[in-house]
């Protein structure tokens, strides 16, 4: 009979805030082939000549900020996570955490989960939306290490949730007390990707960014389209908030320069809005199911400024899900959906 675990898997963080351990944890990150994919020889030149020389100290700075005495925000919460998710599925599933980059580790997870004598697993990504660089990404590195380590180990997952109806209403009940209070507009950050990986993703070579309306013409290459999945999960939860569409919009954060990348950009919209009159603005990030770096320094902390800079009067980032029971709930159904032996 086979032995299960459930193992969550999210994006990860440096050991700490220092320059070394930022520096480290860029070098894996941003070493991804998934993640910068060019030629191995031209990304360990861009990573070595023009990216770590610089990055690591303004990151560790940003890092620092938003750094807790029990230490990084995405581990805790996701911890926090695994948590809950563990006591609601019970003692007979265990639940494990592993980061794709820094730690705990999924080389270690895995190796851990096949000392402990497990041989089936399902995989969750902590990612809504599909994408190359991240969903795609941890699903081929605990396959990877399945292989090396335990090719009997049998892997499932869990495919990308943006349009679940299950994760628009865990979406809905964050954002509730936040819609209920006076505000002008809500803006949908979502984390950036270059343009040329929606192409790259699209098998048909012929949909995406082919033309102004593809992400809401219905096409098969929306199951790896992430900025059509983007659009769906805003369409769906407007529509669960009743939201007035021209009191909301799209951007795209957390870009890298050198190629063009999804637009529009968030820091251009948050010094754009009250120049049109938004003075009191709501921020939600999506793709992002738990606070981390991209909501708490760059949207909660820089965007504000930004915005306030720009003649903006309020500003609220909405938090991601983290641990709301409606979330874990969510995860738990999806476990019992996907995984549990059905009762008779």
């Amino acid at each position: 009979m086979s032995k299960r675990a459930v193992l969550l898997v999210n994006l990860g963080s440096p050991d700490s805030p220092s320059v070394p351990d930022v520096r480290r944890y860029l070098r894996e990150f941003l070493g991804d082939e998934r993640v910068i994919d060019l030629p191995k020889p031209l990304r360990w030149l861009l990573l070595e000549g023009a990216i770590l020389p610089s990055r690591p100290k303004r990151t560790s700075h940003a890092y620092s900020r938003i750094w807790t005495r029990e230490g990084s925000p995405l581990v805790t919460t996701s911890e926090a996570v695994r948590s809950r998710l563990a006591a609601a599925l019970g003692p007979d599933l265990p639940v494990r955490l592993a980061m794709r980059y820094g730690n705990p580790s999924i080389a270690g997870a895995v190796a851990q989960l096949d000392r402990d004598g497990f041989t089936d697993i399902l995989l969750i990504p902590q990612y809504p939306h599909y994408a190359m660089s991240s969903w795609e990404t941890v699903a081929v590195r605990v396959f990877e290490e399945r292989a090396r380590v335990t090719p009997r180990m049998r892997i499932r997952f869990v495919q990308p949730f943006y349009a679940h109806p299950e994760y628009i209403e865990a979406m809905h009940a964050r954002a509730a007390p936040f819609l209920a209070q006076p505000h002008d507009h809500l803006l949908f950050s979502y984390h950036g990707i270059p343009a040329r990986h929606l192409r790259k993703a699209d098998s048909s070579r012929a949909h995406c960014l082919a033309f102004p309306e593809c992400c809401t013409t219905c096409s098969p290459a929306h199951a790896t389209c992430y900025r059509a999945q983007c659009f769906k999960t805003t369409e769906l939860l407007a529509r669960r908030a009743g939201l007035d569409p021209a009191r909301y919009s799209i951007s795209f954060q957390s870009r890298l320069a050198g190629e063009p990348w999804l637009e529009p950009f968030t820091d251009h919209e948050l010094a754009r809005l009250p120049k049109t009159g938004v003075r009191r603005l709501l921020v939600i990030c999506p793709s992002f199911v738990a606070d981390c770096l991209e909501t708490l320094e760059e949207i909660r902390m820089t965007g504000e400024r930004t915005f306030q800079d720009s003649g903006g009067e309020y500003f609220a980032q909405i938090p991601c899900l983290n641990d709301h029971p409606a979330y874990v709930d969510f995860l738990a159904n999806r476990v019992q959906e996907l995984f549990m032996t059905p009762k008779p």
